[in-house]
């Protein structure tokens, strides 16, 4: 097994923020990057708070302080110019994430894996923005980072093998499973879970009660959460740039995002973040 002892993180989001948290556990040193200082800063605090909270339950075994010595932060993505590989996290929208890339293979050591946490952007796209597509690879996690087992990994057309070996490594180094996915719109499980959270929608959208949705959905699939409660929960803006992207790719009607999705997202109802989506939350929730 390769193992990663440098990491660099570049989004330090909810997904981003939840990578780092459990590279750290995994004993890597990690660079965290933000767009401000004060937004990194506010990543760092979080991290810092949820990682203190496991080791005072007794979740976790370590070294509070020496977890918080391998975490720095910083604006400038320069910072990670050594770092063995970079996984990055920005929002899902190719033109942020393409500029991300163009400064990662300017900045970064030749041997650097530069990994995207898309959930359905082409790695195909991404690798052709470098000069290194052979060490571009898709590491789609879920989330909560911490707690999901999962992560899916997805090769560019030109993702050499021997980078796809070091992704493997790399996610059992973070004590998570891993599934080989077609480099095709949304890959594997977003593909699936993104027409069942649309046609959800759509059930919304004709006229049924979100409750009621979801109430028949873990009543009789056995569901621990129903899929309004699942999307409220990951973001309607997520879900509506995923399923855009799948439409796009496509060109598929049976993909085409529902309109109330969009109507939602426009009114900047997008889930418990904002307090507001199928449900409305307290501001303990958000």
């Amino acid at each position: 097994m390769k193992t990663i002892r440098r990491l660099g993180v570049v989004g330090a989001g909810f997904m981003g923020s939840g990578i780092v948290e459990t590279a750290l556990e995994a004993d890597m040193a990690v660079v965290m990057v933000e767009a401000s200082l004060q937004r990194a800063e506010e990543a760092f605090i979080a991290v810092k708070n949820r990682l203190e909270k496991k080791c005072t339950s007794g979740k976790l075994d370590a070294d509070i302080g020496q977890l918080i010595n391998n975490l720095s932060y910083t604006d400038r993505i320069e910072d990670i110019s050594e770092v063995d590989m970079v996984v990055e996290a920005v929002s899902e929208q190719i033109e942020l994430k393409k500029e991300v890339f163009r400064k990662l293979d300017q900045v970064c050591l030749e041997s650097t894996i530069l990994a995207s946490n898309t959930s359905s952007i082409s790695l195909t796209k991404l690798g052709a923005y470098t000069s290194r597509p052979e060490k571009v690879v898709g590491t789609h996690f879920f989330c909560p980072v911490p707690q999901m087992p999962l992560v899916e990994l997805v090769p560019g057309l030109e993702t050499s093998d021997e980078t796809m070996n070091i992704a493997k490594d790399f996610a059992e180094q973070m004590g998570k499973q891993w599934i080989i996915a077609k480099p095709y719109p949304a890959f594997t499980i977003n593909r699936v879970l993104g027409a069942l959270l649309n046609e959800a929608f759509y059930l919304v959208y004709e006229g049924n009660a979100p409750q009621d949705v979801d109430k028949g959905m873990k009543l009789a699939m056995d569901w621990k959460i129903g899929p309004l409660e699942l999307a409220d929960f990951i973001g309607l803006d997520v879900c509506l740039d995923v399923q855009q992207s799948v439409y796009s790719g496509f060109q598929d009607n049976k993909y085409r995002p529902c309109p109330l999705l969009k109507e939602y997202v426009s009114a900047g109802r997008l889930g418990r973040k904002t307090g507001k989506g199928f449900y409305e939350y307290g501001k303990q929730e958000v």
